[in-house]
């Protein structure tokens, strides 16, 4: 019997995620994949898939799918409620549903992204090489609406050999963000600035990149002041990269960032800030560690 996941509702964004498309940056493809890798990895893991399996990536939950046919899913990721058919199940276990049985995923209490991983993957075309829909260039498998039913992989793997994560999930008044140099630091008047103090998550955050300003009540200086205004040629950007434009106010970049860019690199983000930083939502605040 074929199995398949039905969306119900797809909540405010969900879209369909792996590790992304790495390899070909220097044809201007951007990598996209999951926003927070390590809620991925462990989703896939607790269901027995490879790591790199497609998942559902919600954005502030409210996610309803139906199960075509007995299914073994984990949701990881924000804090938040999961149910199946009303019932708590919690996140970061591994949770049987029979055939069409629902699973729901509340908005989160905290966080901004939870991981939706089912044993077998889903089966969705490849475009070069990955299943993740990128939102900036359009490659992959559009956004999630309901009514969309996701093919479910076979896997020759074995059964994991434990169905839960003992997450401890924090709740800091001000995330930690660990940061090494970046390649462009020199253009900036005064590094420090970046460290110095705390950030505030902007409305206009996506999966492209968080975008950070001052928080109202900071005696902290308002902007980081770049020592040239004008834009540099264009150039490779990393994953994590920590960009300055004019404004002086930072963006971080996420999955789906562009491959080049004309602003300099000044920090660039450890792979567990990324992870963090691909949580946060508007209004949050933290703090710059250099590593």
């Amino acid at each position: 019997m074929t199995k398949s996941l039905l969306i119900v509702d797809p909540g405010p964004f969900a879209t369909v995620q792996d590790l992304g498309r790495g390899g070909y940056a220097h044809l201007g493809v951007p990598a996209a994949g999951g926003a927070d890798r390590s809620s991925l990895t462990l989703a896939n893991r607790l269901v027995g898939n490879a790591e790199s399996a497609a998942v559902v990536e919600t954005t502030l939950g409210r996610l309803c799918i139906r199960a075509r046919g007995d299914l073994l899913v984990a949701v990881t990721g924000a804090q938040t409620a999961v149910r199946v058919d009303d019932v708590p199940v919690g996140v970061d276990a591994a949770v049987p549903l029979g055939a069409g049985a629902e699973l729901s995923v509340g908005t989160p209490v905290r966080g901004c992204r939870n991981y939706l991983a089912v044993r077998g993957g889903i089966d969705v075309a490849e475009v070069l090489g990955s299943r993740a829909t990128d939102t900036l260039s359009g490659l992959g498998p559009a956004p999630l609406t309901a009514g969309t039913e996701l093919p479910i992989g076979a896997t020759a793997l074995d059964w994991p050999a434990t169905s839960s994560a003992p997450i401890a999930h924090e709740s800091p008044d001000v995330v930690d963000l660990e940061i090494a140099d970046g390649p462009r630091r020199d253009h900036v008047r005064s590094p420090a600035d970046l460290i110095r103090g705390v950030w505030e998550v902007g409305v206009d955050s996506n999966r492209v990149g968080v975008r950070i300003d001052r928080p109202a009540d900071s005696d902290d200086p308002l902007v980081v002041h770049r020592e040239d205004a004008a834009e540099l040629a264009s150039e490779g950007v990393p994953h994590g990269a920590v960009q300055i434009p004019p404004s002086g106010r930072p963006v971080l970049f996420l999955a789906d960032h562009p491959v080049t860019g004309g602003y300099p690199v000044v920090a660039v983000l450890t792979p567990s800030a990324i992870d963090r930083a691909a949580q946060l939502v508007a209004g949050d605040r933290l703090r710059f560690r250099r590593r």
